[in-house]
């Protein structure tokens, strides 16, 4: 089938919306028909090289939609259902997936390689050349060919907007907080960045009972922002969070410092280790660039004050766990996703998106499909 597209060809120039061709599903996958499309700072890690991953590919990673057909051996979604995608793949039967570690999963080794899970291409050029798509999914298409392992069924009746932040930006952030920095009622937490995985880490820390949430970015549409989703003190750089966080606290500093900046650099670690008090916990969770080796750390703090460090990938969460609770406690009201949503574009608009999301114009942008 003909589908348009945003296509990326070369980094670090504009996307192209094309028509291009869609296979239908192979065995194990699904054809969804896209709704909303999250608009993440990885895809912008893409678009400047800093993430390899293979050219021409189609962008997008947050997304969900309706199915609209089944391949071969499906029989876990039927045709009208509504799904959120999950940009870990999950597939149920390798080690990590049977500790509950479903982030882990050993399919997400493939995530930047060309072609899908199963092997081959689904999209090609107007010329029959191959394209490939973002972490499997290429959410930022009319249409989706996904795998039944990147894909979770979700209530029929969620907004398709809110469910595509959770395909990433949202349960990265929360499980940020909630599961890696282990936030308990009392804590004071410092977030550093708060785009859409930022915010989502400040709403995890209020929610799991943070007597202070220290939100640090030097936009102050983001710091007047986080105040709606539970931040109770900003500062515009760590620097200038040294002050506020000791004086909040007589001295004993953050329990929890969460690194979500747009990219993560090898020089935060150490300021962040002088936020975090003796035996807390810092959490990195931004993309870096991949080819990043370096990183400032006091050796001799860390192991005297005994810090943990700690990595993070979609929230340390199990996708088929986390984002149907996350969507559950957003009809609950507890979890505010349609106030992340700052502005819609149409995919000919992908680009001002991203210039939008740069420029500290949005906490998410959101692709929307008739």
């Amino acid at each position: 089938m003909k589908i348009r597209a945003a296509v990326l060809r070369e980094i670090n120039t504009p996307w192209t919306v094309e028509e291009i061709e869609l296979d239908g599903p192979q065995a194990r996958e699904i054809l969804v028909k896209t709704l909303a499309a999250g608009m993440c700072h990885s895809d912008e890690h893409a678009h400047n090289g800093s993430m390899p991953v293979p050219l021409p590919i189609v962008g997008g990673h947050e997304g969900a939609g309706e199915v609209i057909a089944l391949g071969e051996g499906v029989t876990e979604f039927e045709v009208g259902d509504h799904i959120a995608c999950s940009f870990i793949p999950s597939c149920g039967k390798c080690t990590w997936c049977a500790r509950g570690m479903q982030n882990l999963c050993d399919l997400g080794a493939q995530l930047l390689e060309p072609g899908m899970i199963g092997g081959g291409y689904r999209h090609h050029a107007a010329d029959g050349s191959d394209i490939s798509a973002l972490l499997k999914l290429g959410t930022f298409a009319e249409h989706m060919v996904l795998s039944v392992d990147s894909a979770i069924k979700i209530d029929n009746d969620i907004p398709a907007g809110p469910a595509a932040l959770v395909s990433c930006g949202v349960t990265t952030g929360y499980g940020s907080a909630v599961n890696r920095a282990d936030v308990t009622a009392g804590d004071t937490v410092v977030v550093v960045g708060c785009g859409g995985v930022g915010m989502s880490a400040v709403q995890g820390a209020a929610l799991a009972g943070a007597k202070n949430v220290v939100a640090v970015d030097p936009s102050e549409f983001k710091r007047e922002s986080a105040t709606t989703f539970g931040a109770t003190h900003s500062a515009v750089s760590m620097e200038e969070a040294m002050d506020l966080v000791g004086g909040i606290t007589n001295g004993v500093m953050a329990d929890s410092v969460i690194l979500t900046p747009g990219e993560l650099l090898g020089e935060m670690i150490a300021p962040a280790q002088f936020l975090t008090r003796k035996g807390g916990t810092i959490v990195a969770t931004a993309v870096a660039n991949a080819a990043q080796m370096d990183t400032q750390l006091n050796l001799f703090l860390f192991s005297m004050m005994n810090q943990q460090l700690k990595g993070c990938i979609f929230g340390s969460a199990a996708p088929r766990k986390e984002i149907p609770n996350l969507l559950s406690m957003y009809q609950a009201g507890q979890l505010k996703l349609d106030e992340m949503i700052t502005n819609t574009y149409t995919l000919d608009q992908v680009n001002e998106g991203y210039d939008d999301m740069l420029n500290n114009k949005n906490i998410r942008g959101v692709i929307t499909f008739d």
